[in-house]
C-alpha cells in the first residue's frame, strides 16, 4: 500500500512502464529526516517556492525570498522561515491557518540541484519568535513529513547578480516597495506606510508604476 499513489498515479506509471521507479523512489529515496547536507543545502538558500491550499481547494504557489539562511532547519524534522510585509493578501498565510498542508522546493540554479519538502505548517505569531528574524511579522514552523532530492537535468542554469535591495536590514527596515507608491493603494495603505510614499518619491499612476517594473523596481 502506498502512502503516496493513488489509482491516477498508478495508472500512468503502468502506462509510462515507471512503477518499479516510483516504488524506488517512495521506498528508497523519501525520508523523513533531514540528511547533514540537506541542512547545509536549505541553510544556504535564499529563496524556495511554497505550495499550499486555499479553502476553495484550490493549491497555489508562491516565491519566499530573504537573506541567505533565512530559512532554518531547526531539527531532524522541522524547519522555520520569516513572514516579511508583503501586498496585505497573507494568501499563503492563510491557507496554512486553514489547511496547513505545505511543500517547499529548495533550488540551487547556479550547481544546479534542487530539494523538497512536504509537511503541516502553523503560524508562529508570537514576538519571540518573530524577534528571531529582523523585519518578519511573524513565523511559519513546518513539520516535516517527506523530503526528496529532484533530479536537476531541467533546471537551466542561472548565475545570481545581487540580493534584493528590499531585503530587511538588522533592524528590520527595508525601503518601500513601489507599489505602495500606486495612486489607487493611498487609501488602503497603512498609515505608517502613508507616511513614507513622499521620501520615496511621491505618488505613481499605473504608466509611472510600469516604468518601475520594467526596471525590476516594483
Amino acid at each position: 500500500m502506498s502512502n503516496f499513489y493513488g489509482p491516477a498515479h498508478r495508472e500512468l506509471q503502468d502506462a509510462f512502464d515507471s512503477r518499479r521507479l516510483a516504488d524506488l523512489m517512495e521506498g528508497g529515496v523519501m525520508h523523513a529526516e533531514f540528511a547533514p547536507h540537506e541542512i547545509g543545502f536549505i541553510e544556504s538558500r535564499d529563496m524556495f517556492f511554497l505550495a499550499s491550499i486555499d479553502p476553495a481547494g484550490r493549491p497555489t504557489v508562491s516565491y519566499k525570498g530573504g537573506a541567505t539562511g533565512f530559512v532554518r532547519v531547526t531539527g531532524p524534522k522541522s524547519l522555520v522561515f520569516p513572514w516579511f510585509d508583503g501586498n496585505g493578501m497573507f494568501y499563503s498565510a492563510g491557507n496554512i491557518a486553514e489547511n496547513s498542508k505545505v511543500g517547499l522546493l529548495f533550488i540551487d540554479f547556479v550547481t544546479p540541484n534542487r530539494l523538497r519538502v512536504q509537511g503541516e505548517a502553523k503560524l508562529l505569531r508570537d514576538a519571540e519568535a518573530a524577534a528571531a528574524f529582523p523585519g518578519a511579522q511573524f513565523v511559519v514552523e513546518v513539520a516535516v513529513e517527506s523530503i526528496w532530492v529532484n533530479c536537476p537535468r531541467y533546471i537551466h542554469p542561472h548565475q545570481k547578480v545581487a540580493d534584493s535591495k528590499y531585503l530587511p536590514d538588522a533592524a528590520g527596515e527595508s525601503p518601500l516597495p513601489g507599489w505602495k507608491r500606486l495612486d489607487v493603494a493611498q487609501d488602503a495603505l497603512r498609515p505608517e506606510d502613508r507616511e513614507k510614499v513622499a521620501a520615496a518619491g511621491g505618488v505613481l499612476d499605473f504608466e509611472a508604476y510600469g516604468a518601475l517594473i520594467q526596471r525590476g523596481e516594483g
